[in-house]
């Protein structure tokens, strides 16, 4: 018996080794000088009027990857963002690890977020981006059978650990390239500071800005 155990793992280890891991979008394959910027929403929103006011004044569009919960809160907020042309994606319906989750339940999560966000805004997010950046195929799976996208990033500005605008603004500049998805946050305190410079040094180095799904 316990050798059939020990065959049975090892069968299963192999056969799961052997399965390909299917990635989430990190980085648009362009040969176009391009560029997304976008914001999570999770928790509070002090900051959201006023990168909302910079990317106006910048004339720049970003993509806003909501979590249900926040949309809740913040409803006024959400039908803000989208009324100024900004494109909002799903950060789930209350930030859970995805993986952690049965298959129904990463469904249910990705679809309660879509139903609140469609609820204020008439249209429903084709893009989804796990939190904590965590995902494992289950979760790439069921974004797709839900007809939209799993969107990571390739650039952190690490901006929720609080960095200078300075510091955040040449972490930015150093990773950028061609396709590259840039990830803030609209709840760390320097990123009003710094999205002026992250803004004008990406426009610097010839890419111009666009939304994520253009």
């Amino acid at each position: 018996a316990a050798v059939g155990v020990t065959v049975s793992s090892a069968t299963q280890a192999v056969q799961t080794a052997a399965t390909p891991k299917v990635n989430p979008i990190y980085r648009v394959e362009s040969s176009k000088k391009q560029v997304a910027i976008s914001f999570d929403a999770a928790w509070g929103n002090e900051e959201t009027a006023q990168l909302l006011d910079i990317l106006d004044t910048c004339g720049v569009k970003a993509t806003f990857f909501l979590v249900g919960d926040w949309v809740d809160k913040f409803p006024d907020d959400v039908v803000t963002i989208a009324q100024k042309g900004h494109d909002i994606g799903n950060h789930s319906n209350t930030h859970p690890h995805m993986p952690q989750l049965a298959a129904e339940e990463a469904t249910a999560e990705i679809t309660s977020c879509n139903d609140k966000i469609n609820a204020l805004t008439g249209k429903s997010p084709t893009l989804f981006r796990p939190p904590y950046g965590d995902y494992d195929n289950m979760v790439v799976d069921s974004v797709k059978k839900l007809g939209m996208y799993c969107v990571q990033w390739d650039v952190d500005s690490l901006d929720w650990k609080d960095p200078s605008p300075e510091q955040m603004t040449k972490t930015v500049l150093d990773k950028v390239q061609d396709g590259s998805i840039v990830l803030m946050h609209n709840g760390a305190k320097n990123t009003p500071a710094a999205l002026p410079s992250i803004i004008k040094g990406i426009q610097d180095k010839g890419f111009e800005i666009v939304l994520i799904k253009d």
